[in-house]
């Protein structure tokens, strides 16, 4: 796995919930890339419960909903917009349970819509929950014009 740069950290005011580094009460996702794959551990903590002990459903949500993000950004070198997502959710996220692992790839690619699959798994690696994303993408100029993409050579950065 090879780490990625969150190149939006190095902006003014950037307050990102999912992938902040500096928004104190937001997730501070940090991703990889896997071959096909873009990936995300995390251990969640009983601030975001939903039922005790169990992860609240938005903030899945929200976590696929970020790493299918982060699959426009780095697979296809543009940002988007999500333009539909259907969340299954099949066992809970047991919050003691330890770190767990997000995973994110493209599936196809319809004209400029992209299909995404990401998942959850806990500790244990039992999917939990997974989604199915479409995004609508953006040509990169108007990524970097309207989004403040910074170009994908900024994301392998690690340096």
């Amino acid at each position: 796995m090879k780490p990625l740069r969150n190149p939006y950290a190095d902006l003014e005011n950037y307050n990102c919930f999912g992938c902040s580094p500096d928004n104190p009460i937001g997730l501070n996702l940090q991703f990889y890339e896997d071959e096909d794959h873009i990936i995300a551990t995390w251990k969640p903590d009983h601030n975001l419960e939903g039922f005790f002990n169990v992860l609240h459903g938005g903030i899945q949500a929200t976590i696929l909903d970020e790493i299918a993000s982060w699959v426009v950004f780095v697979k296809l070198g543009t940002a988007g917009m999500t333009s539909t997502m259907n969340v299954k959710y099949k066992r809970p996220v047991n919050i003691e349970s330890g770190e767990i692992t997000i995973r994110g790839k493209l599936i196809e690619m319809k004209r400029n819509i992209a299909v995404i699959k990401s998942e959850i798994f806990d500790s244990n690696g039992n999917l939990c929950s997974y989604a199915d994303v479409q995004y609508f993408t953006f040509s990169t100029e108007k990524a970097k014009e309207k989004m403040h993409y910074p170009g994908l050579e900024k994301f392998k950065d690690t340096e």
